[in-house]
């Protein structure tokens, strides 16, 4: 079934959808669950369009001033390295996570006004580790910055031995020690069932 969609005019801004004179194509629910019962949006018509024209170019020179602020903002933040430091156990698992909320505030304490959905982690960090993270505000205005997940106390570093899966989850270094030790048991079964058969061969010379 095809999804009901409506044409509104916006009478405000509204993140990620349009400024006050936009007119926009919604989907039913969110304009008459959202958009409508907030009076964010009406019905369009020339009068409404024509009422709202000295709103418009005010929200129009605020956009642009944004516009300009994050573009200048974006490239000071690129390659930025920022740390947060977490309590965790002695192998480097965080008690807890950090979040996009956590890294909003760590730019925000270095002055840079960033929103929690402008981060794009690349998964649920967990560990203590250094990540690569995307502050998007826009699909032309991004940037990358260091994340360093450091603990709050001194822990035995031993992280050369750990291992981790592409979400990010630690390897129970146990397993891959039983996969190990398995493995040098069949190497080693191998290799005395190569030596009965040359014993073997060489008896049957003999004989």
């Amino acid at each position: 079934m095809a999804t009901k969609t409506v044409q509104l005019l916006l009478t405000d801004n509204v993140d990620n959808l349009g400024i006050v004179g936009d007119v926009v194509t919604v989907k039913l629910g969110y304009a008459r669950n959202y958009l409508l019962p907030r009076e964010l949006a009406t019905t369009p018509s020339d009068e409404k369009l024509a009422e709202l024209a000295e709103k418009r170019a005010v929200a129009e020179k605020e956009q642009a001033a944004l516009l300009e602020h994050r573009r200048g903002m974006i490239s000071k933040i690129e390659g930025l390295d920022i740390t947060i430091l977490r309590s965790c156990n002695d192998i480097g698992h965080l008690y807890g996570s950090v979040t996009q909320q956590d890294v909003a505030n760590a730019l925000e304490e270095l002055g840079f006004g960033v929103k929690a959905r402008e981060v794009r982690l690349p998964f649920t960090i967990k560990r203590i580790d250094d990540f690569d993270v995307l502050v998007k505000f826009s699909k032309d205005l991004e940037a990358n910055v260091k994340l360093h997940v450091k603990p709050d106390r001194t822990i035995e570093d031993d992280r050369d031995e750990m291992e981790f899966d592409n979400e990010g989850e630690l390897i129970d270094p146990s397993i891959k020690r039983k996969q190990k030790e398995a493995e040098a048991a069949a190497a080693a079964a191998r290799e005395e069932a190569a030596s009965k058969e040359e014993t073997s061969a060489a008896e049957g010379e003999d004989a």
